[in-house]
């Protein structure tokens, strides 16, 4: 595992502003990217289903296509960028959601009354549930991976811009994916800040103003 460049919780939470133009000089190992992938993939999810998925985009040619489906205004964060990973959501991952959780009991993790359970009650559900629903799912699942995978980018060193400029009807089959079986979520722009980038630190609404305990 590379050690992290910032293991300062609040500084990696507090102090992370979008960037759009990053030195386009800076190259990240294909290594490290899915190690960061991997750190962000301790996010939690309904059932443990990890409805998420994947794109990594990082030559000249992945751009290109990418920028196919993007809206001009995100093509600087697209050139300049070390990568971009592109989090989609997966509607049919409760179809190896028996494979993840018998390997769960074969690691002895969960007894053989907890793994019948699971099939029992979880399993059902999403085997018969609607596209809408699984699509909602899948979607929730993969936010909450995706601003880990920010988090995780700011800890390795880096900085990021989470961004959906792009023609949501196109963006899944111009990235080679099965439109029938992912949904968009957002892409991830990654990499060094260029040196005359100036980043927007913008405020925050009062959270007095947007809780309300009952």
């Amino acid at each position: 595992m590379t050690q992290l460049v910032n293991n300062d919780f609040a500084d990696v939470m507090l102090n992370r502003h979008s960037v759009r133009k990053f030195d386009p000089s800076v190259k990240i190992s294909r290594d490290e990217l899915q190690e960061i992938i991997a750190q962000a993939t301790t996010a939690p999810s309904a059932c443990n289903l990890q409805s998420w998925h994947f794109v990594v985009i990082d030559t000249p040619e992945a751009k290109a296509q990418l920028k196919k489906a993007a809206l001009k205004f995100n093509y600087p964060q697209i050139d300049t960028s070390s990568a971009i990973i592109f989090v989609a959501g997966d509607t049919q991952s409760h179809k190896v959601y028996r494979d993840v959780w018998t390997k769960v009991y074969e690691a002895g993790k969960i007894d053989k009354a907890k793994l019948d359970s699971i099939f029992n009650t979880f399993l059902p559900m999403y085997e018969n549930a609607t596209p809408e629903f699984l699509k909602l799912d899948a979607t929730i699942d993969s936010s909450m991976v995706a601003m880990q995978l920010l988090l995780a980018v700011r800890a390795h060193g880096y900085e990021a811009n989470a961004w959906s400029g792009y023609d949501f009807k196109t963006i899944i089959p111009t990235l080679g994916l099965d439109e029938q079986r992912f949904v968009p979520i957002m892409a991830i722009s990654i990499g060094k800040p260029a040196t005359d980038e100036k980043i927007l630190k913008t405020d925050r609404y009062d959270a007095k103003t947007l809780t309300e305990f009952l």
